[in-house]
């Protein structure tokens, strides 16, 4: 499918005003209406930041299944169509609010940023955001990678922090070679927790080197019963699994589902369908970790002009437990 380069509905009668500079709009990759196809846009640049906001000229930007929500209205994080998608990335600060003081102009940083005061996205060559969702980018981190970390890596630590494990206690993570299951995975791992993990048979060396106790072939209809324990707490990270990652958690124990569906809260289970929420201090944990090495993200940058590409391949699950970012500008192009 080919990605459409003009959207008429943007400007009053179609036509883009001649006395308008020609910087006064931005490339961006978003929807024109909701539900709309994805597409190249040219959208307004942002406003000036207010109290409380930062401006960044983006420089990557993160891909999730959790686009298509915001393309269709079903997360509200404030857009005004036509807008540009994504509620992650990396960029660097060039316009601050007047009450401003935790960063500088030319500042690199990465944020989940949600709800968004401009209320446009990160597929955009500006944002504007609350200050307050920014983390420093660390020195040596690469801002690809990072802008692939916030959603997936606070996802996971607050599913983490909800289920509230201790050492030695065992975790059942379906979809454990998704982005968000293998952070979780080693995220878990590292606190001395014992994982379970189902995945494809291509996917199982990789998750035992991330630290996997075992490895469930998740097309094996019989699963469930093949496990051999009875877990202190499950996540569910595949659509449609809460229920039966439930059944295999002990009595008074927890279950967190990150695509939906968790069972109703009852006497043996205690269950949540857990949203992400931003997290800056986190973040900055979460960015440091990845500069180290101590957590693996494979991630795969494609172009902003690829937006609609990307948007088909991680709505539909084909990433192959990579995630896809968008380079929307060269951070030499902005020194």
């Amino acid at each position: 499918m080919a990605v459409h380069t003009r959207v008429e509905s943007t400007f009053p009668g179609g036509v883009m005003p001649q006395s308008e500079p020609t910087d006064a709009r931005m490339r961006a990759c978003g929807v024109a209406e909701m539900s709309g196809p994805v597409q190249s846009l040219r959208l307004p640049r942002p406003q000036s930041p207010g109290p409380g906001e930062i401006l960044l000229d983006v420089l990557a930007a993160g891909v999730g299944p959790w686009d298509q929500l915001l393309a269709s209205g079903e997360w509200d994080v404030g857009l005004r169509f036509p807008a540009a998608l994504g509620v992650e990335g990396a960029g660097r600060v060039v316009a601050l609010g007047p009450d401003v003081a935790a960063f500088s102009v030319g500042d690199l940083v990465l944020a989940h940023g949600a709800p968004l005061p401009g209320h446009s996205g990160f597929w955009a060559e500006q944002v504007l955001l609350r200050a307050a969702d920014a983390a420093p980018l660390p020195e040596g981190l690469d801002v690809a990678r990072a802008a692939a970390l916030p959603v997936n890596g606070l996802t996971a630590c607050q599913a983490l922090d909800w289920l509230d494990l201790s050492s030695g206690m065992h975790l059942l993570v379906t979809n454990g070679a998704g982005v968000t299951g293998a952070l979780v995975l080693q995220l878990a791992v590292a606190a001395g927790v014992h994982v379970t993990a189902t995945a494809s048979p291509h996917s199982f060396d990789r998750l035992r080197r991330r630290g996997a106790r075992d490895v469930i072939d998740y097309h094996r209809p019989a699963w469930p019963r093949e496990v051999g324990r009875v877990f202190d707490a499950a996540l569910a990270a595949a659509p449609g699994t809460a229920a039966t990652a439930g059944a295999l958690v002990r009595p008074g124990g927890r279950l967190c589902s990150i695509t939906a569906g968790a069972p109703a809260t009852s006497a043996e289970l205690t269950s949540v369908d857990l949203y992400v929420r931003p997290d800056a201090e986190t973040l900055a944990v979460l960015a440091g970790r990845l500069r180290d090495g101590v957590l693996d993200l494979p991630t795969e940058v494609l172009p902003l002009d690829d937006g609609l590409g990307a948007f088909d391949r991680s709505t539909r699950g084909l990433t192959g437990g990579t995630k896809l970012v968008l380079r929307v500008t060269d951070p030499a192009a902005s020194d």
